[in-house]
């Protein structure tokens, strides 16, 4: 479609061509003509052309023009904004179709409010479902995320962002590495992907087994260091395929600390006491082998016994008192049944090292209290060596329950493991498989509170190690319910049927597409010359919706003078800027918010040139395909006269509010894409390729800073 100035070229170009063909007929005539009678007809013959000419200028550019504005407009009452009205301006007959427009225009939006009023009771049930669980996800003590098979968020609660993004005590503003929480984010960015590998793999083998209520547990670190005991249940489909899983997270970093001080402690005990019980055992020993003792000798080591004996007592009894919580402190293990550890193990085997496998012996219903992520590992690791070696490649596995202990055995046929090298390979964190062991086997079996150890069975002519695992009883379990109509704050069910990796980038529809809003406030607008990022701030849009929740705001220390007339405009004085960081601390925090995304900014080569001039200083080089709403609304609506952030949010009835403060102008820049999608679509411009090379041709596409 032709822009206006186009169209206004080629209006000129018609009243010329009409002079000169005018100009040639009065060529042809004149001859025939007196010289007097001539030169009179000449003039009056321009004057008529050159009027004639103008007049079918202006004509067909009042029409042509008046025409194409009302195609614009009309497109944007259907399609982005039905409050929007015609104006009443140009010749007698565009005013009077511009009227019969407007008059269809109020039709239209009684018709929509109609449906809309129909539309608003069919979800008043709906409502209420969400409302409830709204009120269910953000009053649990715990963090709830849902996921869908690739692992992005789908549903977040307001405890699982505070608990996977809280810094820790050694972590600053510009060196908070980890990632974030928000809709369509990855979990692996948050928790450790094995350990949610290992627990899907143990929900599918569960669901094999038709189990009714398949969860899986497991304790894990969190990104930013917090160590997190998860719960995983299955989101099933309707052919009961795993299409996502649900996770609920509780903070035990605090009780494994107490943990660990437990452990220290009962060490530091048992060396504290192990001097003073000798000299206890030794004068007894004493008394005892010489009973016709002096008096004087005996009241010496009855005296040592007294002594010790009350140093002792006194020590234990200030240990009770300062650590009593510390010492009913236990690790974090798990219920899981004897044959899905089995299973596990034998999964692990076969897939990762290529091992056959089979089972000698196994009691059925017995439950162990393990770290089952731990144990896994720490025997792939065992049979790494084995194979690897001693050219081990088939293992047999027998389970049997001793009292309260499970003795888990894993028996091979061939040369048995040497001492020393089995003391080696307990004591070591290696590799195994490109996977490196989480804690040493001893440390594996000292936390479960076992033993390890290999032995010979002459009888079989085999070997087998040992591992000794607590039993438990099986407690009931439970299921978290989806109700997956219901819209709660942080969560877009819609996200399911998205996969990541489905398209190119590209190629995608823009209504697809996860983007980041972004905006600035600066010291001036002459980055070249100088001029700083004082505000930064930005907003995501994921599947269609504007998530105000999910936000970077953030104050920037220019660490140079702002000019009174900045201030004026934006009214962030220097007092607001003490104690902010600085660019360099701010730019990587701004670039993990928004990786993955596609950048939106009004006017966006302003706001990037800012950035891309700190490229040097952060070393971070922002890649992202960025849309700006300045050139998407001079693709949408070039016959329009202005095309600022004010009158594209007018056109497209748009409230503005926090005008020039980055935050504010990011959230109306998102909303005018939102609006400016449906009528870049209605041109056939779908993807993102389209729209970036549609923006490209643009009169303002050759601003530059």
């Amino acid at each position: 479609m032709m822009d206006r100035r186009q169209v206004e070229s080629l209006l000129t170009l018609a009243a010329i061509f009409i002079f000169l063909l005018g100009f040639g007929l009065a060529g042809l005539i004149l001859p025939w003509l007196s010289l007097e009678y001539t030169a009179g007809l000449v003039a009056v013959v321009i004057l008529a052309l050159l009027g004639a000419g103008i007049t079918f200028n202006r004509f067909l550019s009042s029409y042509v023009s008046g025409v194409r504005r009302l195609i614009e407009e009309v497109r944007l009452i259907m399609t982005a904004n039905p409050n929007h009205r015609v104006q009443l301006k140009g010749p007698v007959e565009i005013q009077e179709l511009a009227r019969i427009i407007n008059t269809f225009a109020d039709r239209f939006q009684t018709l929509l409010n109609n449906e809309a009023a129909k539309i608003q009771q069919a979800r008043a049930d709906l409502e209420e479902e969400h409302n409830k669980l709204i009120a269910l996800v953000s009053d649990l003590a715990e963090g709830v995320l849902v996921c869908n098979l690739e692992g992005r968020l789908l549903l977040y609660n307001h405890q699982a962002k505070q608990l996977l993004e809280q810094k820790t005590e050694d972590q600053s503003f510009s060196n908070g590495g980890h990632a974030l929480v928000g809709l369509g984010r990855s979990i692996f960015g948050l928790i450790d992907r094995k350990s949610i590998t290992h627990a899907l793999e143990d929900l599918h083998y569960r669901l094999e087994k038709q189990n009714r209520n398949p969860i899986s547990q497991f304790v894990t670190s969190a990104a930013n260091g917090q160590l997190i005991r998860a719960r995983m249940v299955p989101i099933l489909d309707q052919q009961q395929k795993i299409n996502g899983f649900v996770l609920t997270l509780e903070d035990i970093t605090r009780q494994v600390e107490t943990s660990t001080r437990r452990d220290v402690l009962v060490q530091s005990l048992t060396e504290g006491t192990r001097a003073a019980l000798a000299n206890i055992r030794a004068a007894i020993e004493t008394i005892e082998a010489y009973p016709e003792m002096d008096p004087n000798r005996l009241s010496q080591f009855r005296k040592v016994i007294r002594e010790e004996a009350e140093s002792l007592s006194i020590r234990l009894n200030q240990t009770m008192n300062d650590y009593a919580m510390d010492l009913k402190a236990h690790w974090q293990l798990e219920q899981m049944s004897g044959s899905d550890l089995l299973w596990a193990i034998q999964r692990r085997f076969e897939d990762k090292l290529n091992v056959r496998t089979r089972i000698e012996m196994e009691e059925e219903k017995l439950w162990l209290k393990v770290d089952s992520y731990l144990v896994v590992q720490a025997m792939t690791y065992i049979m790494h060596q084995l194979k690897h070696e001693f050219n081990v490649d088939e293992i047999a596995f027998r389970l049997k329950k001793t009292g309260h202990i499970a003795a888990l055995d894993m028996i091979w046929a061939g040369t048995p493991v040497d001492t020393e090298i089995f003391w080696n390979w307990q004591n070591q964190v290696l590799m195994a498989e490109g996977e490196s062991l989480p804690a040493p086997l001893k440390e594996v079996a000292e936390r479960h509170g076992g033993e390890v150890w290999c032995q010979i069975d002459k009888v079989s002519n085999s070997s087998y190690l040992r591992l000794l695992l607590p039993t438990t009883q099986p407690k009931p379990s439970w299921t978290i319910p989806i109700v997956q109509a219901s819209r709660p704050e942080y969560y877009d069910f819609d996200l399911f049927h998205q996969t990541e990796q489905r398209l190119e980038l590209a190629e995608r529809p823009l209504a697809e597409l996860t983007y980041t809003v972004f905006d600035t406030e600066t010291t001036g607008l002459n980055p070249a010359e100088g001029d700083e990022i004082i505000s930064i701030s930005a907003v995501r849009i994921v599947n269609g919706r504007l998530l105000r929740q999910e936000v970077f705001d953030q104050l920037v220390d220019p660490k140079r003078f702002i000019p009174l007339s900045s201030i004026n405009i934006h009214g962030i004085v220097p007092e607001m800027l003490k104690g902010q960081p600085s660019i360099e601390q701010v730019v990587p925090q701004f670039f993990r918010f928004i990786e993955d995304t596609v950048l939106v900014a009004h006017n966006a080569a302003f706001d990037m040139r800012l950035l891309q001039l700190k490229e040097a200083l952060t070393g971070i080089q922002f890649k992202n395909p960025v849309l700006d709403t300045l050139l998407l609304a001079a693709v949408v609506h070039p016959n329009q006269e202005s095309h600022s952030l004010e009158a594209i949010a007018q056109r497209l009835g748009i409230n503005i509010i926090g005008r020039h403060t980055s935050l504010g102008d990011a959230m109306v820049t998102g909303e005018i894409f939102l609006k400016l999608v449906p009528l870049l679509a209605e041109q056939g411009i779908v993807t993102l390729r389209e729209a970036l090379a549609a923006a490209e041709k643009t009169y303002y596409a050759r601003l530059s800073y």
